[in-house]
């Protein structure tokens, strides 16, 4: 994830006020209000007819909302044409010119805007040194790699010194090796050059590596705002925590609920969490365990395995492995229980050559701390 930290202000350098945006009475965006700080990278996460990318567009000026407002540095631009706005957008498809050079496609923009030829030569220059293609401004773009054309574009957008850089899906036409090298690339790249980001894709190892906050959309609303970290181990519903990784969800009734801790009973296990949640007692809710924060063997768990005696008998099911899959770094197993449940467990293969007596049809144990687990009411 993006460690650096973003500039602080008194005031949001994005608002995002109660926008709606229909289209013959459907709403693909829903009452959206956000708050954008100066310097981050915002990540708009959700699958495809979520909404994210109509919401980047009226960013752009390319759609206009049917009610609410944009506000970029206290200037409400929902008026202001797309050439009118500090701002440049960067497509999936790069949008590069074929029949001009990389240098004349970096150049491209701030010919259009009339700028001096010798500012003009500094700074596509300086864009090319930034992006590390000097040697290849001469160049065509498919005499270049799906990375390198990456580049360009994005040496192309940042190169008008905008305000505001929107990224739609902007490594989506790359293979999944590179896509994971040049992530970092463009995060350092945007970084150095101090511009504000809002990007939109539907990768969430994506936005989980680049982003500094990350919103999750469904059906034109968003659903949770926070940090990489927050969204992932605090998930504030099942669709964000189903959509954020992979989540075990166990569905049950709440029997107990402290400050310090609840008690609920799934027809899998009986669940002691490490929270409370100022419930109901009797009310459905849902307990979500991530597949790595669950341990797999072949016997029983020791009390002295335990987070506390309070949590013996608790947070424990018995199983046979229906499958499993050997992934390199991690092997995944699917357990199934009596009643037909499958968990899913995921194990680090932390040693070479471990020999492991885990294997289809073993019967085992698979049990988990109450800290690691969430429970979710909605």
């Amino acid at each position: 994830m993006n460690s650096s930290s973003p500039v602080e202000s008194s005031l949001p350098f994005l608002q995002i006020k109660r926008v709606i945006k229909q289209f013959d009475g459907i709403y693909a965006v829903d009452d959206v209000s956000l708050n954008i700080k100066k310097g981050e990278i915002f990540a708009l996460l959700g699958s495809s007819g979520c909404g994210k990318s109509t919401l980047l567009r009226m960013l752009a000026g390319f759609e206009t909302p049917t009610s609410g407002h944009i506000v970029l540095e206290g200037q409400d631009i929902v008026g202001l044409a797309p050439y009118e706005r500090p701002i440049n957008m960067m497509f999936q498809s790069y949008a590069l010119f074929p029949h001009l050079s990389v240098w004349d496609n970096v150049a491209f923009g701030l010919r259009r805007d009339g700028l001096p030829k010798a500012e003009l030569e500094e700074r596509v220059n300086k864009m090319l040194e930034l992006v590390l293609l000097q040697a290849y401004a001469k160049r065509k773009p498919h005499q270049l790699s799906g990375g390198q054309q990456q580049r360009v574009a994005l040496a192309r957008s940042l190169a008008k010194r905008p305000r505001l850089l929107l990224l739609d899906e902007p490594l989506g036409a790359l293979d999944k090796k590179l896509r994971e090298r040049t992530q970092l690339e463009v995060v350092e790249i945007i970084e150095q050059v101090g511009v504000t980001c809002v990007m939109v894709t539907h990768d969430q190892e994506e936005a989980m590596t680049m982003a500094t906050r990350i919103g999750v959309m469904s059906e034109g609303k968003i659903l949770q705002v926070g940090k990489p970290a927050e969204i992932y181990e605090t998930p504030n519903c099942r669709f964000v925590a189903d959509f954020i990784g992979s989540v075990n969800s166990f569905k049950g009734k709440l029997e107990v609920d402290e400050p310090d801790h609840v008690v609920i009973a799934s027809p899998e296990c009986r669940h002691y969490i490490s929270h409370g949640i100022t419930g109901t007692a009797g009310m459905t809710v849902h307990v979500a365990v991530r597949p790595e924060k669950m341990t797999i063997q072949t016997t029983p768990p020791q009390d002295d395995e335990r987070e506390s005696l309070a949590q013996v008998g608790f947070n424990c099911v018995q199983g046979v492995i229906e499958n499993l899959a050997y992934l390199g770094s991690l092997t995944t197993y699917h357990v199934k229980l009596d009643n037909g449940f499958v968990v899913k467990v995921t194990h680090t293969n932390a040693a070479r050559h471990a020999q492991s007596s885990l294997t289809w049809g073993s019967p085992v144990y698979v049990w988990w701390y109450g800290s690691d687990a969430v429970v979710l009411t909605q």
